[in-house]
């Protein structure tokens, strides 16, 4: 089964919508399955005085609410963008941060849900989207396990049975340190919770999620940009389209590699196998009668004649018939 490649645009439209749809664009070339963006009004999201993260005073900001403010689509916005997603051939999708934005999703037709990992605690959200039935993508950074497990059953009690998300592991870094990424927390998660997995990618390259769909991802989350020059707080730790379209078409043939687990020679390696291995054949020149002892004898490709691993049959006999030197030996 492919694994699910979101493409998030989040917030790095800057507010245009111009750009927005550039985004939408790039992503579907890209051949991501998903774009996503992010609902929020700012009276809901934060105070006036809630302080900027370290990243985000990096890359420019000032101030948090006026930032959060400038980022915010309307519902007309919205339906602009589904719209353009519609004629793109890609889904839409977008991350309820309040529960009036949730329900204006539903409204315009989402029926599946990203639980960012800043929301994870945030039970009054958790209960909300749980109530819907629908499947959620639960990202998990800078929590821990306990944590996960909670909003896992704050999920289920709503309504939402734990076989309808999956729990993206992240790093909380914009980008994150590859140190710090930690990719095999997912199989303990897995394993821990009983529940599908993925990975929400905020590091620099493109291994690091090709290498999550190796140990099993099923949902791939990453940030698309235009120009990681941009001003805004999540650019630099976006990948730029062409980037985008490698990281798809690497996770693409990734997928294809990994195979269904049955070890046997291959249609393409059956043509090589003649070629590659050996048979046993005369050492030298042999008489019929001469005893094949180890002097006699060599092995040497190609495969055409009796496979090495009847060396022990061979060793002690005589020959059948005059050998000239590299002749295959018969039995």
């Amino acid at each position: 089964m492919s694994a699910l490649v979101v493409a998030e645009a989040g917030v790095n439209h800057n507010g245009d919508l111009g750009l927005a749809e550039a985004l939408i664009s790039a992503a579907a070339t890209a051949k991501a399955d998903l774009i996503k963006f992010q609902t929020f009004v700012a009276d809901r999201l934060v105070t006036r005085q809630t302080p900027l993260a370290a990243y985000q005073i990096v890359t420019g900001e000032s101030d948090h609410y006026e930032m959060i403010r400038r980022l915010e689509l309307s519902r007309t916005d919205h339906e602009h963008l589904i719209s353009c997603c519609h004629e793109a051939g890609i889904g839409f999708f977008s991350t309820a941060f309040d529960i009036e934005s949730a329900d204006l999703l539903v409204e315009l037709g989402q029926r599946r849900f990203k639980i960012p990992s800043g929301e994870i605690d945030n039970l009054p959200l958790l209960r909300h989207l749980g109530s819907f039935g629908y499947e959620v993508i639960l990202s998990t950074g800078m929590a821990d396990m306990s944590e996960i497990a909670a909003a896992l059953q704050a999920l289920e009690i709503a309504g939402t049975s734990r076989d309808r998300v999956t729990v993206l592991h992240c790093t909380t870094e914009y980008p994150a340190p590859i140190s710090e990424v930690n990719l095999r927390a997912m199989e303990t998660i897995r394993q821990e919770l009983d529940v599908a997995v993925g990975y929400s990618d905020h590091t620099e390259g493109l291994e690091v999620p090709v290498a999550a769909v190796a140990l099993g991802a099923s949902v791939i989350e990453k940030h698309l940009t235009l120009d990681r020059t941009l001003p805004g707080p999540d650019h630099r730790a976006s990948l730029e389209p062409d980037e985008f379209a490698l990281m798809v078409s690497m996770i693409r043939n990734v997928e294809i590699a990994m195979g269904n687990r049955e070890k046997r020679p291959t249609p393409s390696e059956r043509v090589n196998r003649e070629v590659v291995r050996r048979s046993i054949v005369a050492g030298r020149a042999l008489r019929e009668g001469e005893l094949l002892d180890e002097a006699a004898l060599a092995v040497k490709r190609p495969a055409s004649g009796i496979s090495p691993m009847h060396w022990d049959q061979i060793i002690g006999t005589r020959a059948r018939r005059p050998y000239a030197k590299d002749e295959p030996i018969d039995l």
